[in-house]
């Protein structure tokens, strides 16, 4: 199987603008390619690791990717999928973040002469004179063509600034840029980006007669359709201080059950040979396959000892084996008792199970609360001193676990 057929295979690939091609030059190792990442936080996501998982196998196969950080057009934000504007950033927290980015990437990907490159659009996009960039590539653009975008429709409803309307051009002009000063001939990038990512070929063809190429990346999506990486609202980050290893792999060993096999396609570096056995497994057995991706992804990210601490926790959990002290573990400063107990809506904020004590108020009036496997059913409910020198352990939901224990 050539590596374009494992691509396929795997359901990564949504749309190309010349399938022969691209076949081509990335199973003959040819292509130099680049994805963006924008500095929008300061640390990569769940979201973001298909996309590292896709220049690691592209690379792997003699290809060479350019990790472009968006310094530059991070400065603007990305329309794509919003129905609002992005926060702006200053110019500090965006280089911030693009550090953070920086040493992340370095993790999965192999830098230095030869390899990957990283770049940072900041180099460019910001000394660019606005009179000059206009006259430069504001002919090759058409209103008309860019209002039809697929990343603007959202935002057209509400009100699209023409601050973020700029966005298509600076990606744009990302990959013109690349062309001429890295030999970069294509781009890759989710789905929602298509629109930015032609806007750049278009670009490469009008000021240099030369053609460029594009794939984009099917959107993580669950059996629901809705884009999968986030939990309880939050994003699943890859920084372990944002996102432990244990709630890490608690994201994946909880996927549905129509939703794992897909994961395992599109995030793994399983063989396509064995996630077809998982494929034959049915109700309770798919369990197999969850704790197989949750375990795989979690080594990928975080090493192979913090991938078995979360199974040994998660299975302390679930089945009563396994050591619970890899469990996910706040200590109780002494200052947080009152007449000798912490009430559970104290410590429910505090390991940050629920953001605010009416959040917390409302998890146990729903019933969504349990202490060692009880059932709280009092707002006013309280862990007393002895039992957490122990260590209790408190339950938010079906599956997010939690102990506590009182600091010496």
């Amino acid at each position: 199987m050539t590596l374009y057929e494992e691509l396929v295979a795997r359901g990564l690939i949504a749309q190309v603008t010349n399938e022969e091609e691209i076949k081509n030059m990335v199973n003959a190792g040819k292509a130099t390619f680049y994805i963006g990442f924008d500095c929008t936080a300061d640390s990569l996501t769940a979201g973001h690791f298909m996309a590292l998982t896709l220049m690691k196998r592209l690379q792997q196969a003699g290809n060479k990717p350019i990790a472009l950080i968006g310094g530059g057009t991070t400065m603007i934000g990305d329309p794509s999928g919003r129905t609002d504007m992005r926060k702006m950033l200053t110019r500090e927290d965006i280089d911030h973040n693009a550090e953070c980015f920086r040493r992340q990437m370095e993790r999965f990907i192999e830098f230095g002469e030869g390899k990957a490159t990283m770049v940072n659009n900041a180099d460019w996009l910001l000394d660019l004179n606005y009179v000059e960039l206009l006259r430069e590539v504001g002919a090759c653009f058409s209103v008309n063509n860019m209002l039809r975008a697929e990343c603007y429709k959202q935002r057209m409803e509400r009100g699209l600034s023409f601050f973020e309307f700029n966005y298509m051009i600076m990606q744009s002009y990302d990959f013109y840029y690349l062309f001429k000063n890295y030999g970069c001939n294509m781009q890759f990038g989710g789905d929602d980006q298509w629109s930015n990512m032609l806007g750049g070929t278009e670009l490469i063809r009008k000021k240099l007669g030369k053609d460029a190429h594009a794939m984009t990346i099917t959107l993580l999506t669950d059996s629901q359709g809705h884009k999968m990486g986030k939990t309880a609202g939050n994003a699943v980050w890859l920084d372990a201080e944002k996102t432990s290893p244990y709630d890490f792999f608690q994201y994946w060993r909880n996927v549905g059950d129509a939703d794992v096999i897909k994961c395992m396609k599109m995030l793994t570096f399983i063989p396509l040979e064995e996630i077809a056995e998982y494929e034959k497994l049915e109700g309770s057995e798919l369990n197999r396959a969850k704790e197989k991706l949750a375990h795989h992804l979690t080594e990928l990210v975080h090493g192979k000892e913090e991938a078995d601490k979360a199974l040994s926790a998660a299975k302390s959990v679930f089945v009563g084996g396994g050591d619970n002290a890899d469990m996910p573990t706040t200590e109780v400063e002494q200052s947080a008792l009152v007449n000798g107990a912490a009430s559970v809506i104290d410590l429910l904020v505090i390991s940050k199970l629920a953001p605010s004590k009416g959040e917390a108020r409302r998890l146990i009036q729903q019933g969504g609360v349990a202490l060692d496997d009880v059932k709280v059913d009092d707002v006013y409910a309280s862990v007393p001193e002895e039992k957490l020198c122990g260590g209790v352990i408190v339950k938010k939901g079906k599956k997010i676990y939690h102990k506590f224990v009182l600091k010496k």
